[in-house]
C-alpha cells in the first residue's frame, strides 16, 4: 500500500512523548522538530493515529515542503501538488496560515495565493470553472518559516484533546492530552496505587484509567477525515472495531481522586461515567491533607492551584508548604506535581529529582518529579 507522509503536532516539551507513542504503534519516524513529529504510514494510519494518540494535538497529511521567497514561487509549487487526489470536486476548502522569519509575511496574501493555486489545479483536473464547495471540509495549513513553506491538511478536525467525555470542566481545566502526558511521564503502572488529591474535574485520573484499560482516546468522537472520499468508511470501521476489541476490562485498578469542592467531585464523577471508567476511580470530597492511604509505593500525580490562576499568591504559597509537610510523610511514594510556581521546590521543602518545562495552555509550568523507591526495595 502506498506510503504517505504524516505530521503529528505536539505542545512544546511533549515531542518526545508523542514520538514514543508513534513508535509504539509501529510507525517510522522521519523527523522531529519543535512542535511536530513527521512519520510514514498508509491511509489507515490516519484513522489509527487519530484514534490512539493520547498526547498529540492533531494529525496532518504533509502535502509538500519547498522554498518560497516570492508569491509566484508559492503559487507554482502549490499548484504542482496532487490536491485532486485528496479533495473531491465538491470539497469545502479552508486555508489557514502562519508565517515567521520569511520574505512572505502577509498571512492573508499567502492564504489567498494557496487557495487560488489549489482551485486552479482542481479546475484543470476536473474540467470545471466553479466549485460549489458543499461537501466534506478540508482544512489546509500553509506555514512559512525561514522562507520554507509547509503545506498540510488537517485530518483531525477538533483538537485531539477533545475526547468527548468532558462535558463540564472547572475554572482552570487542563487539556486531556497534557493530563495523559503527565501519566506517561511518571512511573505509574496499573498495578500501583494512583492518587490525585487536587483532581478538579477528574482529567488526570480519567486519563490514567483510560491508559490502564487500553481505551483508545478517540473512540468517543469523530474526525474531519471520516468524511473524506479517499478514506473508505470500512477503514474507520475496522480501526474502531480493533480499538474496542483491545480494551482491557479485567485489570483491577486502585485510582483515588479527591478535591475539597463537592461540586467538582460531582462533575468528575459524570466525566468518568462518560469516559467509561467510573468503576476504576474512587472519588472523595476531601482536603489534600486528609488523604489517608496506607498503600506502599503509590504514586501522586496532581495539578494543584497556581498563584497566577486560582486563589491569592500567598494562599497558594502556604498550600505548597503544607503539601511538602504532608507528602514527605509518604516516604515510599513517588510524587509528580505540575505548577507554574518556579519557587515550588523551596516552598515544598525538597528538591525534585527532575523537573520538566511544559505548557498548560499558554502558561509555562514545571513538572516536578520526586521518585520514591521501587516496589519491594524498601
Amino acid at each position: 500500500m502506498e506510503k504517505i507522509q504524516l505530521i503529528a503536532t505536539a505542545p512544546q516539551g511533549l515531542e518526545a512523548v508523542v514520538k514514543r507513542e508513534l513508535i509504539a504503534r509501529g510507525y517510522q519516524i522521519t523527523a522531529v522538530e519543535n512542535g511536530r513529529i513527521n512519520y510514514e504510514g498508509d491511509l489507515s494510519a490516519i484513522a489509527d493515529s487519530n484514534l490512539w494518540l493520547r498526547t498529540a494535538d492533531r494529525v496532518h497529511v504533509l502535502m509538500g515542503e519547498f522554498t518560497a521567497m516570492t508569491f509566484d514561487q508559492l503559487y507554482r509549487r502549490t499548484r504542482e501538488l496532487p490536491w485532486e487526489k485528496w479533495i473531491p470536486v465538491n470539497g469545502k476548502m479552508l486555508v489557514k496560515g502562519k508565517a515567521q522569519k520569511s520574505q512572505l509575511m502577509s498571512v492573508s496574501d499567502c492564504q489567498s495565493i494557496v487557495k487560488k493555486a489549489i482551485v486552479d489545479r482542481m479546475k484543470e483536473h476536473h474540467d470545471v470553472d466553479w466549485f460549489e464547495e458543499s461537501g466534506a471540509p478540508f482544512t489546509i495549513q500553509v506555514s512559512l518559516l525561514n522562507d520554507r513553506a509547509t503545506l498540510t491538511m488537517d485530518t483531525s478536525g477538533s483538537g485531539l484533546h477533545k475526547r468527548g467525555y468532558r462535558q463540564t470542566a472547572g475554572e482552570a481545566p487542563m487539556k486531556e492530552t497534557l493530563a495523559a502526558a503527565l501519566v506517561l511521564l511518571s512511573v505509574w503502572k496499573a498495578d500501583r496505587v494512583l492518587l490525585d488529591p487536587f483532581c478538579g474535574s477528574g482529567t488526570i485520573p480519567i486519563e490514567a484509567a483510560m491508559i490502564a484499560r487500553n481505551i483508545a482516546p478517540g473512540l468517543g468522537r469523530s474526525f474531519a477525515a471520516e468524511e473524506w472520499p479517499i478514506l473508505d468508511a470500512s477503514v474507520w470501521k475496522e480501526a474502531k472495531k480493533k480499538a474496542y476489541e483491545a480494551i482491557d476490562y479485567d485489570t483491577e485498578l486502585k485510582i483515588y481522586a479527591s478535591d475539597k469542592d463537592p461540586r467538582m467531585i460531582a462533575i468528575a464523577k459524570e466525566n468518568a461515567i462518560d469516559a467509561g471508567v467510573d468503576d476504576c476511580i474512587k472519588f472523595t470530597v476531601r482536603a489534600f491533607d486528609g488523604v489517608g492511604l496506607k498503600d506502599p509505593y503509590g504514586v501522586i500525580i496532581t495539578n494543584p492551584p497556581y498563584g497566577e490562576r486560582l486563589g491569592e499568591k500567598q494562599e497558594v504559597e502556604n498550600l505548597y508548604r503544607q503539601m511538602g509537610l504532608s507528602f514527605q510523610k509518604l516516604t515510599t511514594w513517588s510524587k509528580y506535581i505540575i505548577t507554574a510556581e518556579e519557587r515550588f521546590e523551596r516552598l515544598f521543602g525538597q528538591q525534585a529529582f527532575r523537573k520538566r518545562k511544559l505548557y498548560n495552555g499558554r502558561i509555562k509550568t514545571y513538572y516536578y518529579q520526586y521518585l520514591g523507591p521501587r516496589p519491594g526495595s524498601k
